[in-house]
């Protein structure tokens, strides 16, 4: 999204007002969720997580089981929420949100007693003889803000890492997908333990009197704007941050290639991923000008070949998510400096808010086009005559949430991997990374702080608290006062590691 300086909750968050609801139906009349009722939510959280209940592996376990049975009794409700806010088709929702909220589940569920093992650590001889372990421990208390583009997975996913770790938790799905808040508010608490796991619905005035609360972390996604003031929010408490923003996530895209399997690939990580409102889909492509018109000509048979020759009529394809994001869209198209460059698509329809996939060529750097996230379905191809220019035009812009590339080229790919700073690189398809529950995903630089996904998730959520246990054998009466010149002699032997300081401090040398 487009960057600002507001300092409140502002026009990338401002979309759809509504009441607030919380504990999975009970209205607060009026705008009533104020400063009072968000103290409120927090001490009983608080209330919660100090009794301990949130401690135990078994209460973590069952509530990671409530979640994936909700997952799995209620998926034609998803699905159908995922319809009304964005007619997502089925297998996107399947696909994208659905399977891989199920699969983050069954991972935690299967390592969560791993995870919460004390890792043991060697000890130094200093210490000697003692035993040192680092040991996970929740947080507390963790508000959770997430986005409307993938409204189901990104809201459940990070709160599976914050019960993993065993945190309480509120819950703020995003307002501009109202059928998917709505519906988290009423199922949810209904699968888990809703004295310690809470959904809080509504628009800025709750998400602000929320922030304005004592959280242990804040778990963010969405722009970058709202990303900064949540950090100010985070500031005063000093409150620990995770923020999963965006940013315009590249694709370099090489002569040596299988030109059908790249194309395909790069078609379905744009459209086929919520049409292009995906903050990891391709925001724009790079390539050279020699073999610009091989790959324009193979992404147009492609997307002929997926969405029709009337892509608005396309169930396949989702709609822009509101007016807002439809205006902003088409006004980008509307630049005098971009319309002539449209070589494919560019049809919309305001009344439906669809708008068909659109490649670009050439579009001219200083637009804003190529300045803001495009966080849609629009395609701009930058050509240059060498592909090793296209390395240094991404190293230009802010470091983004993903960069690809297209290539059989190692020596390319080495090159790629080695000077490109993403939050994550993927060679040879789109998106995919996101999926492998091994990998860490988060953004870097102004695309985002912090990681999550599998073990990740419950790092985040978690505090690596450092445990050294010694017995009260190996007395050192050099480490005490007066310090003598034979003391501060073994002192410094011990700290250099000499056996024979550590011997003649064990026996207790010198005596005095």
């Amino acid at each position: 999204m487009k960057e600002g300086s507001e300092t409140k909750l502002g026009e990338d968050y401002k979309v759809r007002g509504g009441s607030a609801h919380i504990d999975g139906g009970e209205k607060m009349e009026g705008g009533a969720f104020d400063g009072a009722r968000a103290a409120e939510l927090t001490a009983e959280l608080r209330r919660s997580f100090d009794s301990g209940r949130t401690r135990s592996y078994e209460w973590r376990a069952a509530q990671l089981k409530g979640i994936a049975r909700m997952i799995e009794e209620k998926e034609a409700d998803i699905m159908a929420a995922l319809h009304d806010d964005l007619a997502k088709p089925q297998m996107e929702s399947f696909l994208h949100e659905i399977s891989l909220a199920k699969a983050s589940c069954t991972f935690a569920l299967k390592e969560l007693k791993r995870w919460m093992k004390p890792e043991k650590v060697p000890a130094s001889i200093t210490t000697f003889p003692s035993s040192a372990v680092i040991l996970p421990e929740p947080l507390g208390i963790a508000l959770i803000i997430s986005a409307w583009n993938y409204p189901f997975l990104l809201s459940i996913d990070p709160v599976i890492g914050a019960i993993a770790a065993g945190n309480a938790v509120a819950l703020k799905p995003s307002e501009v997908s109202p059928a998917t808040s709505s519906l988290f508010a009423k199922v949810l608490p209904t699968y888990v333990d809703n004295s310690c796991i809470k959904v809080v619905e509504g628009s800025i005035s709750e998400t602000t009197v929320l922030l304005e609360q004592k959280w242990d972390k804040i778990f963010y996604t969405g722009s970058k704007n709202v990303g900064r003031i949540v950090m100010v929010a985070a500031a005063k408490h000093l409150t620990p941050v995770t923020l999963e923003l965006g940013g315009k996530s590249p694709v370099i895209v090489d002569s040596n290639v299988n030109i059908k399997v790249t194309a395909k690939r790069i078609a379905v990580g744009k459209w086929g991923s919520n049409n292009g409102q995906a903050c990891i889909a391709p925001d724009y492509i790079l390539t050279t000008k020699a073999f610009a018109k091989t790959l324009v000509d193979a992404l147009k048979i492609t997307l002929d070949k997926f969405y029709g020759k009337d892509p608005l009529e396309s169930a396949d394809l989702s709609r822009v998510v509101n007016d807002k994001h439809f205006s902003r869209l088409t006004n980008l198209l509307n630049d005098q400096n971009v319309s002539g460059t449209i070589i494919y698509g560019g049809q919309w329809d305001e009344k439906r808010l669809k708008i068909a996939p659109t490649l670009l060529l050439d579009v001219p750097h200083d637009t804003m086009m190529m300045d803001e996230e495009i966080f849609g379905p629009l395609l701009p191809i930058i050509t240059f005559e060498k592909i090793e220019q296209c390395f240094d035009f991404i190293q230009s812009k802010e470091k983004p949430l993903a960069a690809y590339l297209f290539t059989k080229d190692k020596k390319l790919e080495e090159k790629f991997v080695q000077t490109v700073s993403a939050g994550g690189i993927l060679i040879n398809d789109t998106g995919l990374h996101f999926a492998n529950p091994h990998l860490p995903f988060g953004g870097v630089g102004e695309s985002g702080i912090g990681a999550y996904h599998g073990k990740f998730s419950f790092d985040t959520f978690s505090h690596k608290k450092a445990v050294l246990s010694r017995s009260f054998a190996g007395e050192a009466s050099a480490r005490y006062p007066p310090y003598t010149q034979q003391k501060q002699k073994i002192l410094r032997g011990l700290i250099n590691g000499s056996f024979i300081a550590l011997l003649l401090a064990l026996i207790g040398w010198p005596r005095d």
